[in-house]
């Protein structure tokens, strides 16, 4: 049984991995098509870097723009330091720092105004069942 659920964990690392892997400079978008219309729309894309890390997800409306979100990250890791979220004007409208356990789970998030001033933090608890 202990190999077993060791083999589980190796398993869920190596799928974690892969899907990294495949995401690797990837561009994904997704576009809508209303019932009746033969015309697709854009609906989001998300953009990810060498490394398989999101970098960007934009999100449409049919006016254009709705939001767009950059993320940031310290040298390679793969944890996202910072978001800044960006308003259909592609001003800055949110910026959200985060702090992570040892573990790698998020510890804390800092919510700023786009002049830097804080607006709240949010603390994250981890309990099993």
């Amino acid at each position: 049984m202990c190999c077993l659920a060791g083999e589980a964990v190796v398993l869920a690392q190596d799928d974690k991995t892969g899907k990294r892997e495949r995401k690797k400079n990837l561009v994904v978008r997704e576009w809508n098509q209303r019932q009746g219309s033969n015309t697709p729309y854009l609906d989001h894309i998300a953009t990810y870097d060498e490394l398989g890390r999101k970098t960007e997800e934009i999100e449409y409306a049919s006016y254009g723009q709705k939001k767009r979100v950059v993320y940031e990250y310290e040298g390679n890791s793969l944890k996202c330091s910072r978001e800044i979220e960006y308003d259909h004007n592609n001003h800055a409208a949110r910026i959200k720092k985060f702090e992570y356990n040892e573990d790698g789970t998020k510890a804390k998030q800092y919510n700023y105004r786009p002049n830097g001033k804080l607006e709240s933090t949010k603390t994250f608890e981890y309990t099993n069942k």
